[in-house]
């Protein structure tokens, strides 16, 4: 077994390895770059080695940098995690020849999958069913909308070295092929350093369903079931579990067994996940499912085989890393319960689930144990940032049935706290309730298909969340005054006033919203508040705890919630629900309004990959403007409505921050 494992990674996958590493004994060594320099992963590691500034393409992607770090520290193995260099045959080849294991599969293996249209041919050689498409050397644009013609729409573009849905775009008519083809190629360019793409047959109504496979140094292969992951949004994962639902035990069996002659095709060693779409317009069949692709490295979602198994995945890959057998054959693998996970995105899927920056001022996931799991890379306190994949965490549940499992997944994302960025909690929760999902009427459209339901339009903040805001400001002034002169009317915090009877008024907005909500403070002489709130009175009272939990009485409901000020900004975390607000102070200087003729800013921060427009063009309402690259994924910004384009202060390659001025508009008769 190895003495020193360095983990090429950052984050929660960082965190995940540490922990099976020390378990086994290994010492092991981070890396980090400038933005995460105090990162959870470096404060796990025995050692940890400092490799650039952040963006990944001067840091974790520097294959140089990595084996440097190994070297100076004395590392014998290196783990690569998911992402990065995880799935790089170069770096897999530059380990070797270093002296240094690579805990993963063989250069070849890599190579042989990493080139989509090239992995499905020699999944044609082995028997594996695959997608109706174009996978040819050809790269002609003419040749590419002739194959997307023959295969007839809806296709699918795919980057050839594309993957987490990074060059893919979906077409659903002719007019529109050529558009998305040099997004596709632009993108996979910026990810991959590669620009070829391959066209598919788009499956109207299908299923993402993969199988985690193993293999040894000594031949043998396994396959430990499978997992769904059909509910994505972007055609990137959100939720997964195992096993699938419907799945029944022939088709599990022939896909099972379409995973280990894939495997066994390339001779490949470790974990991989042979990616399946199954065609579900008739339900699952045992021989309704393609060849998609493999991931030759670890997933993200492999907590839930790991909860279904019982089996530690990473403790497999060293053992295998290591020359040793697999440690258990097929017949000893079996399926115990049900297992779900939840990918928790700083991200807002009010807006189209635009990734979100900030501070975790407040972190609280529910207490783990048999049936609870949280693998995550951050702590509270810490910054997500622009540079990296905006995840806090992994929620995994586990119970005896699909049934019990997501009713406890469920209840574990209402106690999921989490404050100071916009997270898709909420959204999660929405999900896992919603009887679709519940009865496994499932397919990679489910978002799009229940939109409405998973995401409704925004509402007022009801009368319970601003008694809660309201509160927790008024037990924090009480708590927090400390009086020269008790005795002094001046000391008081009760809102004394001459001639008058004693109220406060506490003033909030909401995010789009110009009409401010006031809410008038009495205090009568009994303790506690009698607040004045849209709906009407409320008699509040309640303490906080050390931990800052409110503890609340409403008008005798008895509740706890937290409630996180960072500035103006106020989060009430309450029964399962966040809300937002902004307290406003009629005192406070208010900004004047100086711009004419309006603009567009930077949603979060990000590069200018492209600008679509020119100073002195009209543009209509939801024309594309420009495209800005941020946390791995491009956002095509457009025109919020009719308007003549004044100046264009940012071009391509520029960096911006959130909230710059993207385009000016000229003024006109409305303005």
């Amino acid at each position: 077994m190895f003495r020193k494992i360095l983990i090429a990674n950052r984050g929660e996958i960082a965190c995940r390895v540490m922990r099976t590493a020390n378990r086994m004994g290994a010492a092991t060594v981070a890396v980090y770059s400038d933005a995460d320099a105090n990162a959870m992963h470096v404060a796990m590691a025995d050692e940890a080695v400092h490799i650039g500034p952040a963006p990944v393409q001067e840091s974790y992607l520097v294959a140089e940098k990595i084996l440097e770090a190994a070297k100076r520290t004395g590392a014998d193995a290196i783990h690569p995690g998911y992402g990065f260099l995880s799935e790089n045959a170069d770096f897999a080849d530059a380990c070797a020849a270093a002296g240094i294991v690579f805990i993963g599969p063989p250069a070849s293996a890599i190579r042989a999958m990493g080139e989509k249209a090239a992995a499905k041919a020699l999944m044609v050689k082995a028997n594996v069913p695959v997608v109706p498409g174009y996978h040819g050397d050809d790269q002609d644009d003419e040749v590419l909308v002739k194959a997307a013609d023959d295969i007839g729409y809806p296709v699918l573009i795919k980057a050839v070295s594309g993957g987490g849905g990074k060059g893919m775009r979906q077409v659903n008519e002719a007019g529109k092929f050529a558009t998305a083809l040099k997004g596709a190629r632009r993108e996979g360019l910026s990810s991959f350093g590669d620009d070829k793409v391959l066209v598919e047959k788009y499956l109207e109504r299908p299923r993402h369903i993969e199988i985690q496979v193993f293999a040894d140094q000594q031949g043998n292969v396994v396959h430990l079931f499978e997992r769904d992951c059909s509910v994505q949004r972007r055609h990137q994962k959100v939720l997964e579990e195992a096993p699938a639902p419907g799945m029944t035990p022939e088709m599990r069996r022939n896909m099972g067994d379409a995973a280990v002659a894939a495997a066994k095709a390339i001779g490949y060693v470790g974990a991989g996940t042979v990616e399946f779409i199954a065609d579900v317009s008739n339900g699952l069949t045992e021989d309704g499912f393609y060849f998609m692709e493999m991931n030759t490295r670890l997933q993200v979602e492999h907590p839930v085989t790991e909860m279904i198994t019982g089996q530690d995945l990473v403790e497999w890959q060293l053992r295998v890393a290591a020359g040793e057998s697999l440690p258990l054959r097929q017949d000893d693998l079996a399926i115990n319960g049900h297992a779900v996970e939840a990918r928790i995105y700083s991200e807002n899927p009010q807006k189209k689930f635009l990734p979100a920056t900030g501070t975790l001022h407040r972190l609280r996931p529910p207490v783990e144990g048999p049936h609870i799991r949280v693998d995550t890379g951050v702590r509270e306190g810490d910054e997500v940032t622009m540079y990296y994949d905006p995840m806090i965490a992994k929620l995994i549940v586990w119970d005896r049935d699909r049934t019990s499992a997501l009713r406890r997944l469920h209840d574990a994302l209402q106690r999921y706290e989490i404050a100071g960025v916009i997270t898709n909690v909420n959204f999660l929760a929405a999900v896992a309730a919603h009887p679709a999902f519940i009865s496994g009427d499932l397919e990679t459209g489910f978002i799009d298909k229940y939109r409405d339901d998973l995401i409704p339009a925004p509402g007022p903040v009801p009368d319970q969340a601003l008694a809660l805001a309201c509160l927790d400001i008024l037990l924090s002034r009480q708590g927090h005054t400390a009086p020269a002169d008790p005795h002094s009317p001046w000391s008081k915090v009760d809102g004394w006033r001459l001639n008058d009877e004693g109220h406060d008024e506490l003033h909030f907005s909401t995010d789009g919203d110009e009409d401010e909500i006031t809410v008038t403070v009495h205090y009568p002489g009994n303790g506690g508040y009698c607040l004045g709130l849209p709906g009407g009175e409320m008699m509040v009272n309640g303490e906080l705890d050390a931990g800052g939990t409110l503890w609340a009485d409403l008008d005798g409901l008895r509740l706890s919630a937290a409630v996180v000020h960072d500035r103006e900004k106020v989060t009430i975390l309450t029964s399962g629900q966040a809300y937002r607000i902004m307290r406003n102070d009629p005192m406070a200087l208010q900004d004047l309004d100086l711009e004419v003729g309006g603009k567009v800013s930077a949603p979060l921060p990000g590069k200018i990959v492209q600008v679509h427009v020119e100073a002195g063009a009209s543009v209509k309402k939801g024309d594309p403007l420009l495209i800005l690259e941020a946390m791995k994924m491009e956002h095509t910004i457009a025109a919020p409505r009719d308007a003549v384009i004044a100046a264009i202060p940012y071009g391509p390659g520029e960096q911006v921050e959130e909230g710059v001025e993207l385009i000016l508009f000229e003024a006109s008769d409305d303005d």
